[in-house]
């Protein structure tokens, strides 16, 4: 007697779709089949490739965005079971021990949706723009050494450099709304990041002016959600206390020299 055919394992993805911008949102499901050590974008991969729905419909490829693939371009930022955090970093393994029935995609909710799993992160390079997030320099010749820096600076500022633009931190804040002008806790470390820098200083004023405005250092809540969903687990709430106590002391120096 010859044993019937096992079915190979699969599994059961279900993507929330959008079209277009303000386009109602659907739901579609689809099956991947299981292999081990595999990443979300992986599965994404594979229904681009395979654009058929569970119930065997015919769809478009889910739109996504990937460029990296290890966790450094913070492009492929989502909502993966509900959580915020990077589909190329998110392995299936654990993803199905938290939830063995199926793996939910869903694009961040604090950005515009450009379509499917794509975000507008606009804002957030806008953002950058405003507290010149960047050490400046007068043209591109030679301009020798730079300012040295110390060890103890060093240590100080890399995992600050760390960060991606991924945007889990303003996910996860409940002050970063759609509707408001917080700029989050990604903005307050990059200007603690280029305030320390001994380049960066000369434009330290004004980065702390823009940081003192609305939607600024005042605007935070200490929710302390950032610093927990930040994949490159940048001290977030180090900054937030160091930048608050940089705001003060300047407002009380600006006080004194009108």
């Amino acid at each position: 007697m010859i044993a019937p055919a096992q079915t190979a394992p699969s599994i059961r993805v279900k993507v929330k779709r959008q079209d277009t911008p303000g386009k109602e949102p659907y739901w579609q499901t689809f099956t991947v089949p299981y292999r081990p050590n595999l990443n979300v974008t992986s599965l994404l991969q594979y229904i681009a490739g395979h654009p058929v729905t569970a119930e065997g419909a015919t769809a478009a490829a889910p739109a996504y965005d990937a460029a990296c693939l290890e966790e450094v371009c913070g492009s492929c930022t989502m909502l993966i079971n509900g959580k915020v955090r990077q589909a190329c970093s998110a392995l299936v393994d654990p993803l199905l021990k938290e939830n063995a029935q199926e793996i939910t995609l869903a694009p961040m909710s604090k950005f515009p949706v450009v379509r499917d799993l794509m975000v507008d992160r606009t804002r957030m390079f806008d953002n950058l723009r405003r507290i010149k997030a960047w050490i400046p320099i007068d043209g591109t010749y030679n301009l020798g050494s730079g300012p040295p820096v110390s060890p103890k600076t060093q240590e100080t500022l890399y995992p600050l450099s760390r960060c991606m633009t991924c945007g889990c931190c303003l996910e996860a804040c409940p002050q970063f709304t759609a509707d408001n002008k917080f700029v989050g806790a990604q903005i307050f470390s990059l200007v603690r990041y280029y305030n320390l820098h001994p380049t960066g200083k000369q434009d330290a004023d004004e980065r702390l002016e823009t940081v003192m405005g609305e939607g600024g250092i005042t605007d935070c809540g200490n929710a302390q959600n950032c610093v927990k969903v930040c994949p490159k687990e940048i001290p977030l709430t180090d900054s937030i206390g160091a930048l608050g106590r940089l705001a003060t002391v300047y407002s009380i120096k600006k006080f004194f020299t009108k």
